[in-house]
């Protein structure tokens, strides 16, 4: 039996949950999350609780029985409580700021880059250089904060670029002085 899978998800009482056959509805304070799972698994709820069982012993199901009961789960404290993804911009002129809703990077490039965020997404910037990325919705926080990364990863032997808060760029030594 999957460890992750047996868990209970507990279901605050400002969630709405509604199941229709393999369909789950999610609606919270931050938003509403719609999510069709595989026929083997289905999602049963107990009072305040979420169970997600499977419908046999198959290679599949039991494949399939974690990873729907974290989507399930991942729902849920996502409509309840959201989630952020913070990013750090490292090298010298490298700032960013919020215009509207668009997020604006000068970061190296003779043109500034935009990202304008999906819907459910909100981007904040502190201090020129710490980039907070909120939503409801786990994986498309991800997205986004990965596409933004993207524009300029850090490089090896200075640091510089856009990183995830906390992240360990390895460095490199660079040339070495002549003998």
């Amino acid at each position: 039996m999957s460890r992750i899978g047996k868990a209970p998800i507990e279901v605050p009482s400002k969630v709405d949950v509604t199941i229709d056959g393999n369909t789950i509805t999610i609606k919270g304070p931050l938003g509403q999350m719609t999510r069709t799972l595989r026929p083997e698994v289905e999602v049963i709820r107990e009072g305040n609780l979420l169970l997600v069982q499977r419908k046999s012993e198959d290679r599949i199901s039991r494949a399939l029985h974690g990873l729907s009961r974290t989507l399930v789960a991942n729902m849920v404290q996502g409509v309840d409580k959201g989630f952020s993804k913070n990013l750090e911009m490292v090298g010298v002129g490298y700032r960013a700021q919020v215009q509207g809703k668009k997020l604006v990077m000068q970061l190296g490039f003779s043109h500034p880059i935009e990202v304008d965020p999906p819907a459910g997404i909100e981007i904040s910037v502190e201090a020129n250089t710490k980039i907070t990325v909120k939503g409801y919705d786990k994986q498309l926080v991800g997205d986004v904060a990965a596409d933004i990364r993207s524009y300029r990863p850090p490089e090896p032997y200075k640091g510089k670029g856009v990183r995830y808060a906390g992240e360990y760029v390895r460095r490199k030594a660079g040339k070495s002085g002549k003998k």
